[in-house]
């Protein structure tokens, strides 16, 4: 490879790379339900600006408007990017409350993973856990009489549109309340509902 082809390729890779913030600020953020996760909205519905005052930090990932809790917010591209993008394989610890009692057919199939319209999911950490001292849910999920309902604790590396909601539905027990617990190294452990904790950075 010549010298001007060389140089060119350093350009545009430094060019697409993400930036490194000068001062990297992370934020942690438990979202309540019915939330955007971003800071504007024409239609006037809740986003992260009614509860997070600090400027020009974004979310690394999304979660949806109908699931609650971890938000990691960055101004730091690299975090974001690591987080984000699917070959870095950045671990997610959700608790799902589902309709139904999970066999262990059903559990095992989430295990090894399930065929949805996008392809296979891989292989997902799934237990069944006791129900967790939470915040109650505004407004409260939709529970029918006579059945019984189950909460999971599923670990996943991927981050593929409403993924967990139709994991569970595809092995015939639909998701009736989705919090995020975890994104690798962080934890929703001491932060209330609708607040949020600024990381020291060293």
């Amino acid at each position: 490879m010549g010298k001007a082809a060389a140089s060119s390729k350093f350009k545009r890779a430094k060019k697409t790379s993400k930036p490194r913030a000068e001062k990297p600020v992370i934020v942690l953020f438990n979202k309540p339900f019915d939330v955007l996760c971003q800071f504007t909205d024409e239609q006037g519905r809740q986003t992260l600006k009614d509860f997070i005052p600090i400027k020009e930090i974004y979310a690394a990932g999304r979660l949806d408007r109908d699931s609650e809790g971890l938000l990691l917010l960055t101004n730091d591209g690299q975090l974001q990017a690591s987080i984000t993008e699917p070959k870095k394989q950045t671990y997610k610890t959700y608790w799902v409350q589902v309709e139904g009692a999970p066999t262990a057919e059903a559990l095992q199939a989430l295990r090894q993973g399930v065929q949805l319209k996008d392809g296979l999911t891989l292989p997902a950490k799934v237990e069944i856990m006791t129900a967790p001292d939470v915040w109650p849910r505004h407004p409260p999920i939709r529970e029918r009489q006579n059945i019984p309902t189950t909460w999971l604790s599923i670990e996943i590396c991927e981050g593929r549109n409403r993924q967990v909601r139709r994991m569970t539905a595809h092995v015939g027990y639909p998701t009736l309340r989705l919090i995020r617990y975890k994104i690798g190294q962080w934890n929703l452990d001491g932060i209330a509902n609708g607040e949020y904790k600024v990381l020291p950075q060293t």
